[in-house]
């Protein structure tokens, strides 16, 4: 009888162990939302940027000028407790700046490299009448910075079939007049997400 079960037992064991070493591979559009859980995802990258930089783009919140403003962006500062990689939310607001045909943008993450490029030709490895001439970069004339931060709640211990989380995402975002130090503009993007899922399951 042992004997017996042990030989049914085997085989569905190697079943279980095949099928579950099997995976699969789905391509999905960026266009729309899948959240698999609570967290931020790509898809919340984009309603943020959009939300914050529309504004910037359709409305008269950097005075306008005889020509067009010039702008940095900053390193959005990431204050929540996830390792989100914020470095995509700062180069998406940059690209959807310079794309609107109204700014001027300044790299801050390039000027390491630049000022590495111009050493490296000022030290005469360059033909004279090719070097860059110091002293012609661009000023920024406005800063925009931002901070995302988030708040996680979870459901207290007790007795279910499943439990909860929901999460609270905030990133605001202010433009600052470099000459002045004034703030200039303000906003904030929020998401607030919860998410549910069985103590037993895949």
């Amino acid at each position: 009888m042992i004997n017996r079960m042990l030989s049914m037992a085997l085989p569905m064991a190697l079943c279980s162990l095949i099928l579950g070493g099997c995976a699969t591979t789905t391509n999905l559009d960026p266009e729309n939302e899948v959240h698999y859980d609570a967290s931020y995802d790509f898809s919340d990258k984009k309603k943020i940027v959009e939300k914050l930089v529309t504004p910037l783009i359709t409305q008269n919140n950097i005075p306008p000028q005889s020509e067009k403003p010039i702008l940095i962006v900053y390193p959005i500062v990431n204050e929540t407790s996830e390792h989100i990689s914020t470095g995509g939310i700062s180069d998406d607001i940059r690209m959807k700046l310079l794309n609107s045909g109204k700014f001027r943008l300044i790299s801050e993450r390039q000027r390491e490299n630049i000022q590495k490029e111009t050493q490296y030709q000022q030290k005469g490895y360059v033909n004279p009448a090719q070097r860059i001439a110091m002293g012609k970069q661009l000023g920024a004339e406005y800063m925009i910075s931002g901070t995302l931060r988030s708040i996680r709640k979870k459901e207290p211990r007790q007795w279910r079939l499943s439990k909860s989380e929901r999460i609270y995402y905030s990133l605001d975002l202010s433009v600052t007049d470099l000459e002045t130090g004034e703030l200039i503009y303000a906003d904030q993007a929020e998401i607030a997400r919860e998410a549910s899922r069985p103590f037993i399951g895949w």
